[in-house]
């Protein structure tokens, strides 16, 4: 999907590979592709204590969790190859940078890269600076809660080149959504962007969820460890971004089917990617 208007892509492609898109069964249609951005979600119990519910999540998991993500490398390479040469190489901030298993990856593939990276979780920020690769030289780790703390008590305004949201919007309420979008714009730069992959409307995860009776407004829900998970579609994430005054460079949903053998089932993987200009 690229929307009418948008700037086309030129210097920043997203040369993503092209997976035909697997058929959604009926189970998935009954659940709505579209929620209200007014959805007033702030006050539920695990939305009120997102907080508290992943640093426990990072205190049982530690690291141990997630696999390192290389998704910067793959679906944004040609960004970096690109641009990554400059004499004082490029600015960084993940929001919601977890126990760092994209950070760390980043740094590795493009050693010029100076890294800005919060997480509203001590627990996550801690690991992080607990890691064996992590350098104060080239990363400035903070805690920081992006739907209300100022990111720039930790980051110069208008410094930073990306910004990325790596399945960081999906763990929080959508009614602050908006407000953390509105705080990267104060760190990016004027032609910077934010780089989004998040989950999309439709995945095997929701559906599980919906099943379960876990929702806590149309596309978001509650997991067993009290941690939350909204699904995006493509409208919904066109809209949010568009109305905080960012330009779609591009977005689209990539889709997988992942069979597991041993349980003789075939799971429907639905995630959201995007590339959002500040103009």
């Amino acid at each position: 999907m690229h929307a009418a208007g948008a700037p086309l892509v030129t210097a920043f492609p997203a040369k993503w590979p092209v997976n035909s898109a697997p058929r959604v069964g009926r189970r998935y249609l009954t659940i709505r592709c579209w929620t209200s951005l007014s959805n007033d979600t702030a006050n539920h119990h695990y939305s009120r204590r997102s907080q508290q519910y992943w640093d426990k999540f990072y205190k049982l998991h530690k690291n141990k969790f997630f696999k390192d993500r290389h998704y910067l490398e793959k679906d944004w390479r040609s960004y970096f190859d690109d641009e990554i040469e400059s004499s004082n190489g490029k600015v960084v901030l993940e929001v919601g940078c977890g126990a760092g298993n994209t950070i760390f990856p980043l740094i590795d593939t493009f050693p010029k890269l100076y890294v800005h990276a919060c997480d509203f979780s001590p627990k996550a920020i801690s690991l992080v600076k607990s890691h064996e690769n992590y350098s104060a030289e080239k990363m400035n780790v903070f805690v920081c809660d992006a739907a209300k703390d100022d990111l720039c008590a930790n980051v110069m305004p208008f410094t930073v080149d990306v910004v990325t949201l790596i399945f960081t919007l999906s763990a929080v309420s959508p009614c602050k959504m908006a407000s953390i979008l509105e705080n990267c714009k104060q760190v990016l730069k004027q032609n910077g962007y934010i780089l989004l992959r998040d989950y999309a409307v439709g995945d095997s995860a929701q559906v599980k969820l919906h099943d379960r009776n876990q929702m806590i407004s149309e596309n978001f829900y509650f997991r067993g460890d009290g941690t939350c998970s909204f699904y995006f579609s493509e409208a919904y994430a066109s809209t949010l971004f568009q109305n905080a005054g960012f330009a779609i460079v591009d977005i689209n949903t990539y889709c997988k089917e992942i069979t597991n053998h041993s349980r003789n089932i075939t799971m429907q993987r639905r995630w959201i990617r995007g590339i959002f200009g500040r103009s």
